[in-house]
């Protein structure tokens, strides 16, 4: 019973201070590649924009999981969540961003596509993030040796692009000119 509100609680209040956390390194690009820019997760939701606003005034330790408010708050929630608004300012941006593989198109030859999300187990184990915290990567041939949530860098230029999958709502797109796996910073 608890599961339902626990899990909502956790989306609203944890995902928009959990996709900051993801550590982050400077790579310099190799002679004649293009220069991506080291992106921040925050970067991708314009600053103006709350998803919590609508719900911070319920009061859902009242309420069992079962009951119906609970269910329509959960609905408007996911609502908000797929129609989160992108950050124009980053149409066009070349980045590089670290998250987490979400297959999409997957085949013997590879992954041709994938969603890029901000922590480990988001569109798998949790409700997936709000759109504008999911990227839809394609690549140009087939990444091989990628898995489900394996951490990556991934560097191209990001597209404000709303895109629909079983997986969940992404916000942007980007044709993946580089795949790398994720090293923490050293220090």
């Amino acid at each position: 019973m608890m599961k339902r509100r626990f899990i909502l609680a956790i989306t609203l209040t944890g995902t928009l201070t959990t996709v900051g956390n993801v550590a982050t390194r400077a790579v310099a690009a190799s002679p004649g590649i293009a220069t991506y820019r080291e992106a921040q997760w925050e970067e991708l939701v314009p600053k103006e924009w709350d998803p919590t606003k609508r719900f911070r005034n319920s009061k859902l330790g009242m309420f069992s999981d079962s009951d119906p408010r609970v269910l329509q708050m959960m609905r408007e929630m996911r609502e908000t969540w797929d129609n989160a608004p992108t950050n124009s300012a980053m149409d066009g941006a070349a980045i590089k961003l670290p998250g987490y593989v979400v297959p999409l198109d997957e085949t013997s030859a590879g992954m041709k596509e994938f969603l890029l999300v901000p922590y480990f187990g988001a569109c798998i184990h949790t409700p997936p993030p709000p759109a504008n915290q999911i990227i839809h990567v394609i690549t140009t041939k087939p990444a091989k040796g990628l898995h489900m949530m394996d951490a990556v860098w991934v560097s191209g230029i990001l597209k404000t692009f709303r895109g629909d999958s079983v997986m969940g709502v992404s916000g942007y797109r980007m044709q993946a000119a580089q795949i790398d796996p994720y090293e923490p910073p050293k220090k």
